[in-house]
């Protein structure tokens, strides 16, 4: 994990998001980033909260923002792009039904 990564899992955290991992998807042909960072949230509010604080983590930490932020809309999926890793905020149900981390079964996964 990269000092990125770190501020990032901090904001999630301090946001109260709940089952946060992170997939290293280095070595992997086809991958769009090095890392993913999986977490959820039971509100669409929380889920906000949680994509903003970690842009504003970020920003403190690195002085750098998001190449893009999606998702803000609706609040079941918010992707927060960093280029070398995504964060993926989800609401809990859509979590349990997208269910990521099953598309990369071979990854690293790093719980916290």
């Amino acid at each position: 994990m990269s000092k990125l990564s770190d501020s990032i899992v901090a904001a999630i955290e301090d946001k109260k998001g709940q089952s946060i991992v992170s997939l290293d998807l280095r070595g992997f042909d086809g991958a769009v980033c090095d890392e993913f960072i999986v977490c959820n949230a039971d509100s669409g509010t929380q889920v906000i909260a949680i994509a903003d604080g970690i842009e504003e983590q970020v920003f403190k930490d690195h002085h750098e923002w998001p190449v893009r932020k999606e998702g803000m809309e609706n609040a079941l999926w918010v992707i927060v792009d960093y280029g070398d890793v995504v964060v993926h905020v989800f609401r809990t149900e859509s979590r349990e039904f997208y269910r990521l981390e099953d598309l990369w079964a071979d990854a690293i996964i790093k719980k916290f």
